[in-house]
């Protein structure tokens, strides 16, 4: 049983008419890898014909299914450009179409891109027939409910300050987020980033260190523009986020360059364990 049966809806399945073939998804797909089956059907649901293709066009998509805008990004773009390989294609349903638009239309708005004609969630089947149908609600239940990060202007990065000021900063704030930033060249040329982060202080409800850590590699890949100004090179780059949650939106207010001569950040970190805000 593959993994996907959970998302299917039991009616009658419908195909696009073309004569395929079943390949092994290649390595340079890497976003679908490890979604619950190994083979996908050539011509894909996206009309790519020939796998150089499916892997270009594909490879333009792995960075929003890293910014994990959606439980089902992955899932529902796998489902076009590298379809399980069953009697016919299974298509996503309209419904999650529109589930995944509307939590990563505006991620792709953010890097200047609108939502792709290609991906009009009008093509796909409704949900009474077979088609890859989102879990959304189930999802909610079953798993803690955390913060967005939402595209947003980049805060300034500041170079001189005092851990006085920082300390007040602190003050004002639900987290500050040490984060280690580095770039790396991947497969067509694309940016990446290897991101590190230490969670210096939460106070923010129930949120745990590890959710907060997410949260901001999160923000970091939907604010790519704010990335790229923080790593202009590919020495890595040490950097403090500070920020505020309101209304389950993620908001960077305050970047601090972290360099290793200045003491002024390790200071206002170590004294903000005892400080008392006004």
């Amino acid at each position: 049983v593959f993994a996907v049966n959970g998302f299917l809806r039991v009616a009658t399945g419908f195909d696009i008419g073309l004569s395929t073939k079943c390949v092994v998804i290649p390595k340079e797909m890497g976003m679908c890898h490890k979604i619950g089956y190994s083979e996908m059907r050539l011509p894909n649901l996206m009309g790519h014909i020939n796998m150089a293709e499916v892997i270009l066009k594909s490879t333009t998509w792995q960075h929003l299914v890293h910014t994990d805008c959606h439980p089902h990004v992955r899932m529902f773009l796998c489902s076009l450009f590298a379809p399980i390989c069953l009697d016919t294609f299974i298509h996503p349903c309209r419904s999650m179409c529109v589930a995944v638009r509307d939590s990563c239309a505006p991620v792709l708005l953010c890097h200047g891109h609108p939502w792709p004609d290609s991906l009009d969630c009008d093509r796909f089947p409704g949900d009474e027939d077979m088609c890859l149908a989102s879990i959304t609600m189930e999802y909610k239940h079953l798993h803690k409910v955390l913060p967005r990060p939402a595209c947003q202007t980049c805060p300034a990065v500041e170079e001189f300050f005092t851990h006085k000021r920082v300390l007040e900063v602190f003050c004002d704030s639900n987290f500050a987020v040490k984060v280690k930033l580095s770039k790396r060249r991947t497969v067509f040329d694309y940016q990446e980033y290897n991101i590190e982060c230490q969670v210096e202080f939460i106070t923010q409800g129930s949120l745990l260190p590890y959710e907060t850590q997410s949260m901001i590699q999160q923000w970091l890949l939907i604010n790519e523009k704010c990335t790229q100004r923080m790593s202009l090179t590919h020495r890595p780059m040490v950097y403090l986020l500070v920020g505020n949650i309101e209304e389950g939106i993620i908001l960077v207010n305050q970047v601090y360059h972290w360099q290793r001569k200045d003491s002024q950040l390790t200071l206002a970190t170590q004294k903000w364990r005892y400080h008392k805000c006004l």
